[in-house]
């Protein structure tokens, strides 16, 4: 049995699509009743829709920033990306502006300066980041093996001094010697014969 693909086509004069030969005929008739080309972009539309097609699609119109006229179908193009009016950015400063005073913007804005964190030298705004580059790597590698070193003792945390207990010891080993001290001496007292502070109160009294 013969695939479609295997059949023998013929060319509609009317929309040059390849058809099977055997509905050439029948094909032709309906597509030269209900279809027509357009004249502007060659595509078949239905006739009842051609108005319709001419006014989405080609009917001239003006941009409403520049007043340009164009087709219907390109317009949204032409405002997003061509349009001199249509509003853009600074690069530099973020500041909006129209398209068409771009460049002159930049031109000015682009020469400003301001300091490098880094290297604390004022560089134009429109080399920053190619010096950011330079600059960090700069500082890369003249930190050397030691800025591996820095990770580590901060996630250590910082580093507690020890308590020093020495003026604690020193009030307990002053208070221990006083103790002593007062011991010593009222066994003095008591080995030498002198009377202890409530014998000499009993001895006023007699």
């Amino acid at each position: 049995m013969a695939t479609v693909s295997d059949q023998a086509t013929s060319i509609c004069t009317h929309c040059d699509r390849a058809i099977p030969s055997a509905n050439i005929d029948l094909h032709y008739a309906h597509c030269s009743r209900n279809l027509e080309r357009c004249k502007i972009c060659c595509d078949m539309v239905p006739k009842t829709l051609a108005e319709e097609h001419y006014l989405n699609t080609h009917a001239p119109v003006a941009c409403s920033l520049c007043s340009e006229t164009m087709e219907r179908d390109i317009l949204d193009i032409h405002r997003d990306e061509n349009c001199p009016r249509r509003m853009v950015t600074c690069e530099f400063c973020e500041f909006p502006l129209p398209a068409i005073d771009l460049a002159e913007h930049q031109e000015v804005c682009g020469n400003r300066t301001e300091l490098c964190h880094l290297c604390n030298k004022y560089v134009r705004l429109r080399e920053r980041y190619n010096h950011e580059d330079s600059c960090n790597r700069i500082q890369e590698n003249s930190s050397g093996p030691s800025r591996y070193v820095r990770p580590v003792e901060r996630d250590d945390g910082p580093r507690r001094r020890p308590q020093n207990d020495f003026p604690r010891k020193r009030v307990f080993f002053t208070i221990a010697i006083t103790g002593i001290a007062v011991i010593l001496g009222r066994s003095n007292e008591i080995t030498m014969g002198y009377p202890s502070p409530a014998d000499k109160t009993d001895w006023h009294c007699h």
